[in-house]
């Protein structure tokens, strides 16, 4: 007979090819009861009763661009942007510039305590905006914008930290 480890013997097979569990029954009951009170409590999400804007200032960040062989980063200058007409069940939204006419489509990932909007922009380029769950302290959800594109052929990308607030 070969003695098992640990492992093995936990995630054991009878000889009837059927799987088995050889571990502490404690551990297996403690493990149960805890899958089904977070079933029963249900797992911490945002409400769907969402903002359907938000208007975001991003006061810092750093632009890097690619060239000689090399990157080189310089800060950004602020951003401020409104993202409005936000479906969560639909996953869109626009995103508009300050001065634009014309907000741009944004899709929408939606993840624990955070929003993902997701923009397409010209030649492919993206730009990903996260907005966090609203901190309780100063009533804005913290955020984080990325871009990621490319002048001339070289790559080019920010990322700027800031808040967010519902309009």
């Amino acid at each position: 007979m070969v003695a098992l480890d640990e492992a093995a013997r936990f995630n054991a097979v009878s000889p009837s090819g059927l799987a088995v569990c050889a571990g502490d029954p404690m551990k297996i009951i403690t493990l149960f009861a805890g899958v089904l009170l977070v079933g029963a409590l249900g797992w911490p999400v945002r409400a769907e009763t969402e903002s359907k804007g938000y208007a975001c200032v991003f006061d810092m960040g750093n632009t890097w661009t690619y060239n000689d062989g090399s990157f080189k980063t310089k800060p950004s200058a602020p951003l401020t942007f409104e993202i409005v007409d936000i479906d969560l069940k639909g996953q869109s939204a626009h995103l508009r510039g300050k001065g634009d006419r014309k907000a741009g489509s944004v899709k929408i990932v939606r993840a624990i305590n955070a929003n993902h909007f997701l923009e397409v922009v010209n030649e492919g380029f993206l730009n990903l905006t996260t907005v966090y769950d609203v901190d309780p302290k100063t009533g804005k959800s913290p955020a984080v914008h990325s871009r990621h594109l490319g002048v001339i052929g070289q790559p080019v990308f920010a990322q700027y930290a800031g808040t967010c607030t519902a309009k």
